[in-house]
């Protein structure tokens, strides 16, 4: 339990910081507008010159205190603890990239020169691989997210759709800022590609898939699929058309990272065994996902 504990405390980290980087690095030097507080805060970052680092913890703070009830305790300081981390990161990496120019004002170093497009897909891409790593590992970086989060808890939605929304809104804020058309459309194209990185890569986590076996040694399959998996297999009864004998068909839900399993035993158990998988849309129940008002 408290090696489960620290291994998701790690992932949340790891996704934090690359999530710190893709928005600090590459999307606040270029004022391209990401969604949630992060692009909440680089607009007041823009307008007033206060550090992104400070709103960012302010507004989320906020919101974690609003999402208490909903979420439950113990989500909501995970959420604290990201938001204290990301805060830090945030303000480390802008202090960093920050330097003093010939007009005597503050400005954010380009890494990657005057390629406003590319920085923007390089931090849209990082800040979506870090968002799910987060989710993904019971943890959310604040803002949006827990609004995506509470919506999601009760309704099937997913979470980047709902994220997708609520940032279309706030990245339209920058045109109030900048008046630049051009800015505005890249900043949705980065919001775009962001929200399906996350959708993927938490969509690919959570699919399952559906197996039908049928083997001469279909008890020893169920049995030990029942005690190495932890899965349960479903017996069906049918009828060979060919040799007109009975037949039992197994079947079983499993998620696709744990079908790799699931062929190593089969091979162990009955090379010569019968078999065929196939995508599930969705699975839900005992062991799966939960069933969501519609």
């Amino acid at each position: 339990m408290v090696k489960e504990l620290l291994l998701s405390y790690v992932k949340i980290i790891l996704g934090l910081t690359l999530f710190c980087i893709g928005y600090t690095c590459f999307m606040l030097p270029y004022q391209i507008m990401s969604g949630g507080v992060s692009g909440i805060s680089a607009f007041i970052y823009y307008v007033t010159g206060f550090h992104a680092g400070y709103s960012y913890f302010i507004i989320n703070i906020v919101l974690i205190l609003m999402a208490w009830y909903t979420l439950g305790w113990r989500f909501c300081v995970r959420t604290i603890i990201a938001t204290v981390v990301a805060s830090f990161l945030i303000d480390y990496m802008q202090a960093a990239l920050t330097e003093v120019g010939p007009d005597g004002e503050e400005h954010m170093k380009r890494l990657m020169g005057n390629q406003i497009f590319m920085a923007g897909v390089m931090g849209g891409m990082l800040e979506g691989v870090g968002l799910s790593i987060v989710f993904l590992a019971g943890g959310s970086t604040g803002g949006t997210d827990i609004v995506a989060l509470t919506v999601n808890k009760y309704r099937d939605i997913s979470l980047g759709r709902v994220m997708l929304f609520v940032d279309i809104f706030i990245v339209g804020l920058s045109f109030i800022k900048f008046r630049n058309f051009e800015l505005l459309v890249t900043s949705y194209i980065i919001v775009f590609i962001s929200t399906n990185v996350i959708d993927y890569i938490v969509n690919r986590a959570h699919q399952s898939v559906q197996f039908i076996i049928i083997s001469e040694k279909d008890a020893e399959i169920a049995q030990a699929v029942s005690e190495q998996l932890e899965r349960g297999v479903t017996i069906l009864h049918g009828e060979g058309w060919y040799s007109k004998e009975p037949r039992r068909l197994l079947l079983i839900m499993a998620r696709k990272q744990e079908s790799r399993r699931l062929f190593q035993l089969i091979r162990i158990i009955d090379p010569h065994a019968f078999m065929t998988m196939s995508n599930v849309e969705g699975v839900f129940g005992e062991g799966f996902d939960k069933i969501k008002k519609g």
